[in-house]
């Protein structure tokens, strides 16, 4: 296509011209989707991006000023919008590692966010459970071992410890009525 074609085709663009500029979009949509995809290495996303593009250029067709050719305007501007493209997914895979990272930490530090009296009161609260009992209390919720686990080590049946938790919860909840954050815990 002619510089002068070209110049009349967006000339018919702005104008608001729907053939005109349907005549652009299949005169280069499958060339850009290549271009990008050659860019961005994933055919999909850079068909997404080709799509966005040309809504955007029909959506704002009037304010546009194109200098150089169509066609320069066009390729230059999928490669800008792809390397975007790059550096965002860059900052989000970023953002990603250091949510991760956080939240390892977070989980370290678990006690810094308990309110202020509520460890003390919660240790207190355990330790006034039966003996036995509060064993079995803490082989459940600070080594995480299962109710059968818990029957075997300790010599006892599985129901016992059973009724042994649910006692030591129940008590457990009762103390702990004032702390209403902690409740979930039980």
């Amino acid at each position: 296509m002619k510089l002068t074609d070209e110049k009349a085709l967006f000339e018919e663009i702005k104008n608001s011209n729907i053939q005109a500029f349907e005549s652009l979009f299949h005169q280069y949509y499958g060339y850009l989707c290549l271009y990008a995809a050659k860019i961005l290495n994933n055919p999909e996303t850079a068909e997404e991006i080709v799509q966005d593009f040309f809504v955007r250029l029909w959506e704002k067709r009037e304010q546009l000023s194109i200098d150089s050719s169509i066609k320069n305007y066009l390729f230059r501007s999928i490669k800008n919008l792809c390397i975007n493209f790059i550096q965002h997914d860059k900052v989000k895979a970023r953002h990603a590692q250091m949510v991760i990272s956080e939240t390892e930490n977070i989980t370290a530090y678990d006690e810094q966010f308990i309110e202020p009296d509520l460890a003390e009161k919660i240790e207190e609260s355990i330790q006034s459970l039966p003996e036995k009992r509060r064993e079995i209390f803490r082989l459940s919720r600070e080594e995480g071992l299962k109710y059968r686990e818990i029957a075997e080590r300790l010599n006892v049946s599985v129901k016992t410890v059973e009724t042994q938790m649910s006692l030591a919860i129940k008590t457990l909840r009762e103390m702990l009525k004032n702390f209403t954050t902690i409740l979930f815990f039980f």
